[in-house]
């Protein structure tokens, strides 16, 4: 390369390098005036920490960037990863997204904090306690420097390091009927219940669903160790964990809510038992160690990495639906591969008496279970609602079988629906056409599972 070519070279990469910090200099001013003017609002009577009704600096920097936090170039690339997984349509409705997390505990630190690596843009973080240095085996970003800080105020400050933009209210506050109206207003988009206390936690559910918003509530993390049997299903499906059976029995008892929201828990029975109350003195009161009237005083033994997924089950789950991203979490189908044997028989046999053959039988043991556990969850289609689990749900796989929903074609993956026998024998005696004209919902409800299918095999 000749002399002058380096030179061009020179002025070129010089005059690129020049724009780019130009660039950045001018987003650090920007930033700056913003904070700027926070703080000159903050002298005339404004507060900076959102007390007592006036502007907060989070508000003033939503009004200044403005509702769409994807139109900045530094929140869109923070989010770029997301975008691409979500679209950058399905991501805005995240960032435009309000989320309240109820309990920060090992738990909802960690929801809280992956909601907001999520670019959640407005989030309400509830909870009465402090941190202990007990704690930070599990919490997501406290330090030994934050014990005595009440849980809330530590996230929020840790916080608008991550994603200042996020509009983040913390309040030191225990959720209850007199709490309530202020904590669960301004439409959330989701309620995150994370609280361990049964009576807060069953008095939130039930506030939830009177109000119709949206709930995921975390059951039994103490205790576990083993992560592959977290699941996410409805609270009429939850077993193993007796924090599930409590908050069943209570809402059904003192509400008449026999489920209808998912919670996340273990499948995996506790491995270890609530360790008594201890003092150094016998005279001592445990009740006067409550951190509130009628809070338990007794330790749950927690392996922290276990809490922690829990949460960021919560957040992930969370994070696809105010996407309108679509999935299906593992159905809590408790059979074994007898059970696919015996219904995978039974359809050869049926096929043999009404076809004279079971030729046109084309799947196997795998797809038998796959259709069974995945499409039709252990029941029957025309019966999808979830109170039998555990060993009902074994007897009722009993009177059951697997038949065609078209007969005119093939029972392959995407033709065939579970039923009860006397279902069965009904199926067979009517047409499709009868089917889409006399039950329209149910016809397009076992149409819609189908194509799943059609879907997950690529047919």
């Amino acid at each position: 390369m000749s002399d002058r070519s380096k030179q061009w070279l020179l002025i070129v990469s010089g005059a690129v390098f020049g724009s780019l910090s130009t660039v950045a200099l001018l987003k650090l001013f920007n930033r700056y005036h913003v904070k700027q003017y926070g703080k000159s609002m903050a002298t005339r009577g404004f507060a900076e920490d959102g007390t007592n009704g006036k502007a907060s600096y989070e508000d003033l920097t939503r009004n200044f960037v403005g509702s769409d936090l994807l139109a900045d170039e530094i929140v869109s690339e923070q989010l770029t990863r997301n975008i691409q997984f979500f679209g950058l349509e399905s991501q805005r409705k995240v960032t435009q997204s309000f989320v309240v997390i109820i309990g920060l505990g090992g738990v909802g630190s960690h929801a809280a904090s992956m909601l907001l690596r999520s670019g959640v843009g407005r989030l309400l973080l509830v909870d009465f306690d402090q941190v202990s240095l007990s704690s930070l085996n599990r919490h997501a970003v406290a330090t030994r420097e934050d014990v005595g800080i009440p849980k809330a105020l530590c996230l929020k400050k840790h916080f608008s390091s991550i994603y200042p933009e996020c509009q983040i209210e913390a309040r030191v506050q225990l959720y209850d009927s007199s709490s309530e109206e202020e904590i669960l207003s301004g439409n959330p988009d989701f309620v995150l219940d994370c609280i361990d206390n049964i009576d807060t936690k069953v008095a939130l559910l039930a506030a939830c669903v009177r109000k119709g918003l949206k709930v995921l509530s975390a059951m039994g993390a103490g205790a576990r160790a083993d992560p592959t049997r977290i699941r996410i299903a409805d609270l009429r499906e939850s077993t193993n964990d007796p924090l599930s059976r409590a908050v069943r029995y209570r809402l059904r008892k003192d509400y008449g809510i026999d489920g209808g929201f998912p919670v996340v828990f273990s499948m995996e029975k506790p491995k270890v038992k609530l360790l008594p109350f201890q003092t150094s003195k016998e005279e001592e009161n445990p009740l006067d160690y409550q951190i509130v009237p009628g809070f338990r005083v007794r330790i749950i033994p927690v392996l922290g990495t276990i809490p922690a997924i829990f949460g960021q089950v919560m957040a992930t789950y969370v994070a696809t639906q105010l996407a309108d991203f679509s999935i299906q979490t593992e159905p809590v189908v408790n059979l074994d591969l007898d059970h696919y044997r015996i219904l995978h028989q039974r359809l050869i046999e049926h096929e043999e008496i009404m076809y004279g053959s079971a030729d046109q039988v084309l799947v196997d043991i795998e797809e038998i279970v796959y259709i069974v556990k995945e499409l039709w969850r252990g029941r029957s289609a025309r019966d999808q609602n979830q109170k039998d689990v555990g060993r009902k749900m074994w007897r009722s796989v009993n009177e059951m079988m697997l038949v065609r929903w078209d007969k005119s074609i093939p029972a392959t993956v995407s033709n065939l629906i579970l039923l009860k026998f006397t279902e069965a024998d009904a199926h067979e005696s009517t047409s499709l056409d009868q089917i889409k004209e006399e039950e329209p919902e149910f016809y397009t409800m076992v149409i819609r599972v189908l194509n799943r299918a059609e879907i997950d095999f690529a047919l």
